[in-house]
């Protein structure tokens, strides 16, 4: 949805003179399409269901935005406006997602939930938008939501830096007994009634 939204605000419609935010936005689209593409191939029938349902939210938005943006607003200023704000919240709730990882490294003082190379792009990502936002044509919407990229990406890293090394306290995981405890600890319990 990331990249549906920056395409239609870069487009010439809307935003006029965003050619790189469309061209990058569109190679974006095109691997998240491959990506799609290949977890419907692997993935289990609910899986796939779950995917399509959310394909279809977005459709839904996407051409609800699009119609009610084309139809209602006459200049690139209101367009812009518009179509920036919903980039900007969607950007934030894209940015913010991480924060229940990191919660999860403070907690476990352990970096195994969240990938260091996922960091680093994430502020990498934001500081190369950031630098396009205020060298190229000054772009507010992408300068706010790619700052936001950056501090994330930013916080991301100062956790990975304070946990690397640390070793961990607990082990906050869904499945943490094996089945094998389960049956000792089970047959231990029939021993002792016996």
């Amino acid at each position: 949805m990331n990249c549906m939204l920056w395409n239609f605000y870069g487009l010439p419609m809307v935003h006029p003179g965003s050619t790189l935010l469309v061209t990058i936005n569109s190679v974006g689209l095109a691997l998240e399409l491959i990506y799609i593409t290949i977890f419907f191939i692997y993935a289990q029938r609910n899986g796939r269901l779950k995917v399509t349902g959310f394909l279809f939210m977005e459709f839904v938005v996407m051409t609800a935005l699009v119609s009610f943006t084309l139809k209602f607003y006459d200049n690139h200023g209101q367009r812009s406006t518009l179509v920036g704000i919903f980039c900007v919240v969607i950007n934030i709730l894209m940015y913010a997602s991480p924060l229940t990882i990191m919660k999860k490294v403070i907690i476990t003082k352990s970096v195994k939930y969240m990938p260091f190379c996922l960091s680093l792009a994430t502020f990498l990502n934001g500081a190369i938008w950031v630098l396009y936002a205020t060298v190229d044509i000054f772009d507010l919407f992408v300068l706010i939501a790619s700052s936001v990229g950056v501090l994330s990406g930013v916080l991301q890293l100062i956790l990975y830096a304070c946990y690397y090394k640390a070793v961990p306290t607990l082990q906050v995981d869904d499945h943490h007994e094996k089945p094998a405890d389960l049956q000792i600890s089970v047959a231990v319990v029939d021993e002792e009634k016996a």
